[in-house]
């Protein structure tokens, strides 16, 4: 439902845009590989990682200016219709069809690629009484079944987190009246710290780097919580990055860039960056996933002889 709803309203506005001859053209920007300006539309709950991302890559390319605008997932896709934004970067992709519809209606090819992998981490309290959780029980919180906590979004409908819940985890068109939007993830964040029965959902992007002094100062706010492993009933873990590339944590997603450029700009060259070795590197950093470079988890020896993933 929802990813016909923000594709129907993008292929209706490409459409009047199309028709009446009007498709933002004076802002077209033009690029070269390695120089000029463009401008992103990314997904809030990634701004901790592609933030560094676009350090170091101007940083690497001096005659280079990336501008990023952090926005809901739904309001990225929307941008599609607007020349000026050259990349997108979110968890929705798009079918084999809707290309085809964006190849025939603006005459470019889009290009996309899951870039890492990221999971949606649950926080509670630091008082809170329960820090372990079954998918069914955050179901029922969800639906307000279980009303022992309150649950808390980074928004109610057009977010990437909000959409995995709904798409993934609910399989249901709406989330209770009983839950908390909150404008971004750092607002979810603060609203947990104030709110002893409440619990938040954001992306592990913003409290899963324990060597960044901005999501330490976040830990000491809120607890990440543990969740039911999907291989194993009764063991509870984290949204670690060995747990992410295994599939364990029930609650992982794609990271996914979109060019959207008629020839190999400065878009391209970016998303070349994300998937070349330094990008990767740069999410790993940042405990998510990369998905264009190996990462092995090995065993480790501990003192009773037993092997410690």
């Amino acid at each position: 439902m929802y990813r016909t709803i923000v594709w129907g309203f993008l292929f209706s506005a490409l459409i009047f845009f199309t028709s009446c001859g009007n498709n933002d053209g004076g802002n077209v920007v033009i690029t070269s590989y390695d120089s000029g300006t463009i401008y992103i539309s990314a997904d809030e709950s990634f701004k901790p990682v592609i933030d560094e991302e676009i350090k170091v890559y101007e940083a690497w390319r001096p005659k280079t200016r990336l501008i990023v605008n952090y926005k809901s997932e739904a309001d990225c896709l929307k941008d599609f219709a607007t020349d000026s934004i050259t990349m997108i970067i979110s968890t929705l992709g798009f079918t084999a069809s809707e290309r085809q519809f964006m190849i025939d209606t603006m005459e470019v090819s889009p290009l996309m690629r899951v870039t890492a992998y990221d999971a949606i981490a649950v926080i509670v309290n630091p008082q809170a009484n329960d820090s372990l959780f079954t998918m069914d029980e955050i179901r029922d919180l969800m639906t307000g079944k279980d009303k022992r906590y309150t649950p808390a979004f980074d928004g109610l409908n057009a977010t990437s987190t909000v959409r995995y819940m709904l798409d993934s985890v609910l399989k249901i068109d709406s989330l209770g009246a009983h839950v908390k939007a909150a404008d971004n993830s750092t607002a979810v964040i603060d609203y947990i710290a104030k709110v002893k029965d409440a619990i938040g959902f954001i992306g592990v992007c913003w409290i899963g780097n324990s060597e960044d002094t901005l999501q330490l100062s976040f830990l000491e706010k809120v607890k990440v919580a543990y969740i039911e492993s999907t291989d194993k009933p009764g063991a509870y873990i984290k949204p670690f990055q060995a747990n992410i590339y295994t599939k364990r944590y029930p609650m992982v997603r794609n990271l996914v860039y979109v060019v959207k450029e008629k020839y190999r700009g400065l878009a391209h060259a970016f998303g070349d960056f994300l998937k070349s070795d330094r990008g990767q590197l740069i999410f790993r950093r940042a405990y998510l996933q990369p998905a264009e470079r190996p990462f092995r988890v090995r065993r480790a020896a501990v003192k009773t002889g037993k092997p410690k993933t």
